[in-house]
């Protein structure tokens, strides 16, 4: 797209993560003293649409807020980044996402989650000619599957129709998997791209064994019921690409490990930003998926070098550094 940005249409969760530090964890019905309190915005939909418009890209987040404090915050940290909030809904009778973590003296920590509006984006809010016109407009659309099954299938459905290329994190648990059979639904296997995480992809898998030629297979089984392409992000181990050309492995970054916090998040902004710079929209081949998936894999290595989640989340120009050192 000569003289104008890439642009991507990002649909995923957003929260805001409180979290305390104590010595203790406190027992039932007693009171501990906290020794601080931090609170951020966080959630894989904001971290993958800002690691997308750090590389370069015009980036519209798709999510729900609530019309609180909370959801203002996300909004104003969204807009620091330059990601549109054109679609970032407000829900009138829910709170805003958050999740509160307690954390002890030794590093152990235990976690609430509240889904709030998360959990209300509904196909209405994106069955609408505003929508439609938005996503005919894009180069790629990255969706998390962390929202609800009916609405993820949904949205993928309506990229589909807009020819506009799809990028699939399905996000989700073991026990998710578990209790599908180690199917996903229907509509995931129409991706583009499918982007499991190693843990993800091996629920897939009834071998005991998971490793590199566990993942090959699984992600062999995938292209076969339907997927274009799979990435699977092995964390320490690199990735994997398999798609009907054949596998390769991208070979992981050589960089100090200090907080594994945002490197998935970095990889799916990273690689779905390398994808929108790709061939005639819809299409992308086999060299361009594993440029993009070497792209990636150095920008979640990088987030994986500093603290934090959004604060790790890494540059366009650190990435290519990073990829330049490569002998």
């Amino acid at each position: 797209m000569a003289g104008d940005k890439p642009k991507i249409v990002v649909i995923g969760n957003v929260y805001v993560d409180m979290a305390i530090r104590c010595v203790d964890f406190p027992a039932t019905g007693q009171i501990t003293a906290g020794s601080s309190f931090s609170y951020t915005a966080v959630g894989a939909g904001s971290n993958q649409a800002i690691q997308a418009a750090l590389c370069g890209c015009e980036v519209y987040l798709v999510s729900k807020v609530g019309k609180d404090i909370f959801g203002q915050m996300i909004k104003d940290n969204l807009d620091n980044f330059g990601v549109n909030c054109d679609f970032v809904f407000e829900a009138e009778a829910k709170n805003t996402g958050v999740s509160v973590s307690f954390v002890n003296s030794s590093g152990a920590n235990r976690t609430i989650i509240s889904e709030g509006t998360n959990r209300a984006l509904q196909n209405s809010d994106i069955e609408n000619e505003r929508f439609e016109k938005l996503l005919r407009s894009a180069d790629v659309c990255l969706i998390n599957g962390s929202l609800s099954g009916d609405f993820v299938c949904s949205a993928i459905r309506a990229a589909k129709l807009a020819q506009t290329k799809v990028i699939l994190d399905p996000a989700l648990s073991g026990e998710q998997f578990e209790n599908q059979s180690g199917k996903l639904p229907l509509d995931y296997y129409t991706a583009d791209i499918l982007v499991p995480n190693f843990a993800e992809a091996a629920e897939l898998s009834t071998a005991q064994n998971h490793n590199i030629h566990t993942a090959k297979l699984i992600g062999s089984d995938l292209i076969a019921r339907g997927v274009g392409c799979v990435v699977i992000k092995l964390g320490r181990r690199g990735a994997l690409v398999v798609d009907k050309t054949g596998t390769d492995h991208i070979a992981p970054f050589e960089v100090k490990f200090v907080d594994h916090a945002g490197c998935g998040d970095a990889f799916d902004g990273a690689l779905a930003a390398s994808c929108s710079v790709g061939s005639a929209k819809g299409c992308l081949t086999a060299d361009e998926i594993r440029k993009a998936a070497k792209f990636a894999s150095a920008a979640g290595a990088l987030a994986c070098s500093k603290f934090g989640s959004q604060e790790s989340l890494p540059k366009k120009e650190e990435i290519i550094e990073l990829l330049q050192s490569l002998p």
